[in-house]
């Protein structure tokens, strides 16, 4: 164990911690929506934010920027980020529904056992995976630069960069803005009636089909956004990085409760911390490590997760 390593570099280790528990928050929203309306484990998931990340890296190209592009000035970098972002969002929200009604829907017509959704769900990403793979194998992938990571301000000690507040406060603010969503609007209540009990939701008058490509589409649009978030903070992007990226945000939304909307924030948050505490305490190869310890530890006596309150049960 090396202590000095921590707390000499405690300060950095929370906020890139924090910046990336907000993506793998991100990404777990989609986790929790769909198993809050569906109780279905989505592992295609991971492929949606992939495809939200791609989309976002060839929008660059298709404005004429590459991996070795410099953007300066705040107005002509949050143009492109913008751009991007709608992009990702939108190649991630087409991504998840496509992958409702051909995947997921003809299944729950035949009613079919939860098993059957389990392979699906692992089949369509393993499809979507490699289909990325024979696309981008020969593709450059890196990001052009267009956030600064110059410190921008210190706080006790720490620098905070610009890519890291960008990251931690898109990813926040889509977070509220999915909360608001779920709990103040008509499509929202739609989705926890659904959530809480789809047969009388129906007799109310509650497309239930419609509900469910909803909730795919509005997680894909998370997942989509922390495809983007993803590009800028690492800076490069291979196919491949889904799989784990994707079981680590499911993770957290385990931590946090799933099927919890705030549970998948705090999960994702918590994640990040501990692996970054773990890489600065054990060294870099403990971070994977640590991170599903901490799962297993907690779910051995809080088995609901720290916030267990379904979607269903959620406060209108």
């Amino acid at each position: 164990m090396n202590f000095d390593e921590l707390t000499s570099n405690f300060g950095g280790l929370t906020t890139t911690g924090l910046a990336q528990g907000a993506i793998y928050a991100l990404v777990a929203l989609g986790y929790t929506l769909v198993y809050g309306v569906l109780r279905l484990i989505n592992f295609a998931h991971s492929e949606v934010f992939i495809a939200g990340a791609f989309a976002a890296i060839w929008t660059w190209e298709l404005l004429g920027l590459n991996q070795d592009s410099v953007v300066t000035g705040f107005g002509p970098a949050l143009l492109y980020l913008l751009i991007a972002m709608v992009a990702a969002a939108l190649a991630s929200a087409a991504t998840a529904s496509v992958i409702e009604v051909v995947a997921y829907r003809p299944l729950r017509k035949r009613n079919a056992p939860p098993l059957a959704f389990l392979i699906t769900a692992i089949g369509a990403s393993i499809a979507i995976s490699e289909a990325f793979g024979i696309r981008t194998r020969r593709l450059p992938e890196g990001v052009p630069d267009m956030v600064s990571n110059e410190p921008l301000f210190t706080i006790a000690g720490t620098s905070i960069t610009p890519k890291e507040l960008l990251v931690v406060g898109a990813a926040l603010l889509m977070m509220v803005g999915l909360d608001i969503f779920i709990n103040r609007t008509r499509f929202g209540r739609g989705i926890r009636a659904v959530a809480q009990d789809a047969n009388t939701a129906a007799l109310m008058g509650v497309n239930k089909d419609r509900i469910i490509l909803l909730v795919f589409v509005v997680g894909g649009t998370m997942a989509g956004v922390a495809g983007l978030l993803y590009d800028i903070r690492i800076g490069a992007l291979s196919y491949s990085v889904g799989f784990l990226l994707g079981l680590k945000a499911f993770t957290a939304a385990v931590l946090g409760g799933i099927g919890n909307l705030r549970g998948a924030l705090l999960g994702g948050l918590l994640l990040g911390l501990v692996e970054n505490y773990a890489s600065g305490l054990f060294g870099t190869e403990w971070k994977d490590f640590a991170a599903f310890v901490v799962l297993v530890v907690l779910l051995m006596f809080r088995p609901t997760g720290l916030l267990g309150e379904s979607l269903g049960r959620a406060r209108a």
